[in-house]
């Protein structure tokens, strides 16, 4: 009896051949491969913190995109993931998942690569190097289909190489709405139980919209390099989660936070004067809402604020009244502008859900994203 016939897996270039790379703005070119970045590369010389290239790295919302008629596709990758001192283990490298024609076709651990070892949370990191790992899906639907690779939102991923047992072709042109979004890690989503678990994920697969993610945990700032990017990039509808990054890092008074929310607005709308474009404000989070920050996180594992509300001190609850002052002035000259109280997203009777008092739990994301597609993408939506 013959055997069955072994097609060769092939490699596929993942720069300059049929594959489209979705949700990132730049690539990085690395020795391993490449390395999507969610902001474009000048604006790297304007980062104040460090962590602000180590959130743009991490992958959220990114996927490979091509049509194929491979039963069996392989994809190596190198992560970099951290390692406290004090863990027996790195931290985990999240989630690779393969959606086929729109339905998800299997998910896969994302191996660990890289590790930045560190004494505690902030500290100097020291690399100890790893090498590129292999996931492989197999068993796939015979035919040619719509293919979609998502990277894991937490975790910084160099793409080493794809290969697959079939033809690979570049994918159809996606008619879709642009959705872009910019956030903290409230909507960057490191919690998340997997990339298409976050919650503009969730939300953009009921709207019927392609989302750009370009949230960033702990640096969203209202920094104006994240303004023009939005300004100069194509975008059906924009959505922008502002407030708790602000709060806990006592970044502005209220005398300074108007200003520059005014002047983030203005940078947007000079590219996209008639888009719709939704304010949200912070989430339900009862260590901040009359407390202002600066925040730590406490020995319970849980954050705490430390401020004191004399002297326009924001908190959640100043940050809030602010944001929906701010979009009723301007809505007489700009209708397209509308705002959203966050806390129909996740509200502070949710506080359970809160897994270090500030994060949502993965479920909780997932919740997130439906409330958020009932709102904004409804026949009378800001969305619609």
């Amino acid at each position: 009896m013959a055997g069955a016939v072994t097609v060769a897996m092939r490699a596929v270039p993942l720069v300059g051949g049929p594959v489209e790379l979705r949700g990132a703005l730049d690539l990085e070119i690395t020795q391993a491969g490449v390395m999507p970045r969610r902001l474009p590369a000048w604006t790297k010389e304007q980062y104040q913190d460090p962590s602000a290239y180590g959130v743009t790295v991490m992958p959220s919302g990114v996927r490979l995109v091509f049509r194929t008629d491979a039963r069996e596709l392989e994809f190596e990758v190198l992560t970099s993931t951290g390692q406290l001192d004090t863990d027996p283990e790195p931290r985990p490298t999240g989630m690779l998942e393969l959606l086929v024609d729109g339905v998800p076709a299997g998910r896969r651990q994302a191996p660990v690569g890289n590790v930045l070892r560190m004494s505690a949370h902030g500290a100097v990191q020291r690399l100890t190097p790893g090498e590129p790992g292999t996931v492989r899906f197999a068993g796939l639907p015979a035919g040619m289909k719509d293919v979609e690779l998502w990277l894991p939102q937490q975790t910084p991923t160099e793409l080493v190489a794809l290969r697959a047992d079939g033809d690979v072709l570049a994918p159809l042109p996606d008619g879709r709405r642009r959705w872009v979004h910019h956030g903290s890690s409230i909507s960057h989503c490191i919690d998340a139980d997997g990339p298409t678990g976050t919650w503009p994920v969730v939300a953009a697969a009921l709207g019927g919209v392609e989302v750009i993610n370009l949230s960033q945990a702990g640096n969203a700032l209202l920094d104006p390099y994240v303004a023009r990017t939005i300004r100069d990039m194509p975008a059906d509808l924009i959505s922008l989660k502002v407030g708790i990054n602000i709060v806990g890092m006592a970044a502005f008074r209220k005398r300074t936070f108007g200003p520059a929310v005014h002047g983030f607005l203005d940078t947007i709308r000079d590219g996209h004067p008639d888009t719709p474009l939704l304010l949200v404000s912070p989430v339900g989070c009862p260590a901040l809402e009359e407390t202002p920050g600066p925040t730590v996180l406490g020995l319970d594992g849980r954050i705490a604020a430390l401020g004191d509300p004399a002297g326009g001190a924001l908190s959640l609850e100043v940050v809030r009244a602010e944001l929906a002052r701010i979009v009723a002035a301007r809505q007489a000259r700009d209708p397209h502008l509308h705002y959203l109280d966050g806390r129909e997203l996740l509200g502070l009777d949710e506080a359970d859900d809160l897994a270090d008092g500030l994060h949502p739990t993965a479920a909780a994301y997932r919740r997130m994203g439906k409330r958020f597609a009932t709102r904004a993408f409804a026949d009378d939506g800001p969305f619609s």
